[in-house]
């Protein structure tokens, strides 16, 4: 009996899309490695800049598609999801439910009780004395990232002025640039445990109502304490069929959740084996497959 295979759309090269982007050439080699999928490449850098879309492969494929790429912004998505209906093709998350997991503000009503507080300014307009009235210490993102490894202060505290913070602000929109997501969401600043310098973050992927993997985020030694996957287990069944929660350890030994993505966009830990991540992908989802 021949098995089943599934599809996942990666993004071709910039170059010749009929080649992988280098930076995803691991994961495409590991879901061939697999030998349960059909991968399909698509002209993604073009496809963005206005191009009309196009595939390696249109004769190959099953629904439901899994993407497995680049971060797009909600109506980026909305446009591949569109497009690629019109060939026939499903993409396996629709536009809502990666908005549900993708933009931060709408995922937090979720996981509050578990996550870093959070204040959401849908304008861009941070008012500060709003914020310090809840916060001591305050760190910023937009609905989907920040700018953490640059100049960009980590956090923020009492003695920010408003207009010291809207100076900053002019270098997080510069690292952002074109990326901008959203509004600006103002977090809580945690501290987290630290075992020789690392933080101890997990990334946890949930595919079709299941945990598919849990692997150490931050290069963390090995000899550290892991993740409670009660807590982990108390977030299945979110408002998307594939999504991620990173989850952290803090200074007091609690763990807090301090952020969530949609599946498609979300990145492998370093280390994380990427052929075992696609065969437990493959399970999870193969009896949607047509």
């Amino acid at each position: 009996m021949t098995m089943k295979k599934m599809t996942i759309l990666f993004p071709g090269s910039y170059m010749n899309y009929h080649v992988i982007d280098d930076d995803m050439s691991e994961e495409f080699q590991a879901a061939e490695k697999t030998e349960l999928f059909n991968t399909v490449l698509f002209n993604y850098d073009n496809w963005l800049a206005g191009d009309k879309l196009k595939l390696t492969d249109y004769s190959n494929i099953s629904n439901p598609v899994i993407y497995r790429g680049w971060m797009l912004k909600p109506e980026e998505y909305q446009r591949l999801y569109e497009e690629l209906e019109a060939n026939g093709i499903h993409l396996l998350t629709k536009p809502e439910a990666y908005s549900n997991m993708h933009l931060f503000q709408n995922v937090y009503r979720l996981i509050k009780d578990d996550a870093a507080k959070m204040i959401y300014f849908p304008d861009r307009k941070v008012d500060l004395e709003t914020v310090k009235r809840q916060f001591n210490r305050f760190m910023v993102k937009d609905s989907v990232k920040s700018v953490k490894g640059t100049e960009f202060p980590t956090y923020f505290d009492q003695s920010t002025s408003q207009a010291e913070f809207d100076e900053a602000m002019k270098t997080f929109y510069k690292y952002r640039g074109d990326l901008l997501t959203g509004g600006i969401c103002v977090k809580e600043y945690l501290d987290l445990k630290r075992y020789d310098g690392m933080t101890n973050e997990f990334r946890v992927f949930y595919a079709n109502g299941k945990i598919i993997s849990v692997s150490k985020n931050s290069k963390q030694p090995e000899s550290v304490n892991k993740l409670p996957m009660e807590l982990a287990e108390k977030y299945l069944g979110l408002n998307s069929p594939y999504y991620t929660i990173d989850y952290a350890e803090l200074a007091d030994g609690s763990w807090k959740i301090i952020e969530a993505g949609d599946g498609s966009v979300s990145g492998l830990s370093a280390g994380q084996d990427a052929v075992e991540y696609y065969q437990a992908i493959y399970h999870a989802f193969v009896e949607l497959a047509d």
